[in-house]
């Protein structure tokens, strides 16, 4: 082949080294440092004022008070009828996805450790939305109040047709060294085993059009290198909930998760030192943490058959542009 196209190569050379020049002399432009403000109303930023509270943690005292109403948003029935069981659904994610829930048509029940100046609020929100709601007190770490707590909710209200495993437990240890066994333990008992003792006991009751949702993380998918025992156990929810997915696919019981980045909720106050809660979610592009009604509403669409009909077996992160 005649070799014609070195006028062309030359021509392109030169294109490249002006552009190289263009771009070489302007100075370099930082990225716009505001946090960002893109839903229906205006979110709190770091820095939070410094505070740190013991565990199970209370949203009450949370300050700023986490944000849950979601009241712009607007229910049409996707999950009319059906009947909802949330951990953890006393606070943080799983109280805003009650009330999102019950705007949608389903009475909840929400199950809680030992939070019940919470539970009450959530319990109140989802009776405002016109729907029922059962609070139960237990830990789901423990196979016995799993299955006691799912045949109660089909005793009640006659059915199970969502499940939302989002009950954990977090504690940061900056050194390996100070990760016990007992710490360890408590974080895949809570993290793995609540998710398996939940499924197990619900999974019975559920029939064809049914979903799970699982609340992964971020930390499962990058790892923390101050959270191995808890981002151990949340790629374990991910891989646990691609499993679960294929396994249930027969029974039309689809399995899917959500792996949030920084959300403000009690987790993380009752974890971190104060100075650190100061600054909590201020790294992600966004710079600021979410607010649980900001995840909220992909729980709905993961639960309702309308939306998700086709989706099983994905993890879907929701981590402030990360």
């Amino acid at each position: 082949m005649a070799n014609n196209t070195s006028e062309e190569t030359r021509s392109a050379a030169a294109k490249q080294r002006r552009i190289q020049k263009s771009i070489d002399g302007k100075p370099a432009r930082k990225s716009v440092s505001r946090p960002m403000q893109a839903g229906a109303r205006k979110y709190p930023v770091p820095p939070f004022p410094k505070q740190h509270y013991p565990k199970p943690g209370m949203e009450r005292v949370l300050d700023p008070s986490p944000m849950y109403e979601a009241p712009f948003y607007k229910g049409s029935q996707k999950l009319e009828g059906k009947t909802a069981l949330i951990t953890g659904g006393d606070s943080g994610i799983g109280r805003a996805v009650a009330v999102l829930f019950a705007r949608e048509g389903a009475d909840v029940a929400i199950l809680h450790l030992a939070e019940k100046g919470d539970a009450e609020v959530t319990r109140k929100a989802v009776e405002n939305e016109g729907r029922r709601c059962l609070v139960l007190s237990g830990d789901v770490s423990k196979r016995s109040f799993c299955e006691k707590a799912v045949a109660r909710v089909v005793r009640e209200f006659g059915s199970l047709d969502i499940l939302v495993n989002n009950a954990a437990f977090q504690i940061h240890a900056d050194s390996f060294d100070d990760l016990s066994e007992e710490h360890f333990d408590t974080t895949v008992k809570t993290n793995l085993y609540g998710y398996f003792h939940m499924a197990k006991a619900a999974v019975p009751h559920m029939k064809y059009g049914s979903a799970i949702i699982n609340t992964g993380s971020i930390t499962g998918i990058d790892g923390s290198k101050a959270l191995v025992d808890y981002s151990m156990t949340k790629g374990g929810i991910h891989a646990f909930t691609r499993a679960l997915a294929g396994n249930l696919v027969g029974k039309g019981v689809r399995v899917n998760a959500v792996a949030p980045g920084p959300v403000w909720t009690p987790l993380n106050p009752s974890d971190k030192e104060a100075g650190d809660v100061a600054q909590f979610g201020a790294r992600t592009p966004m710079k600021r943490p979410a607010q649980p009604e900001e995840i909220a509403p992909a729980y709905v669409f993961l639960a309702s058959p309308q939306c998700s009909s086709y989706i099983t077996g994905e993890v879907i992160p929701i981590i402030g542009g990360y």
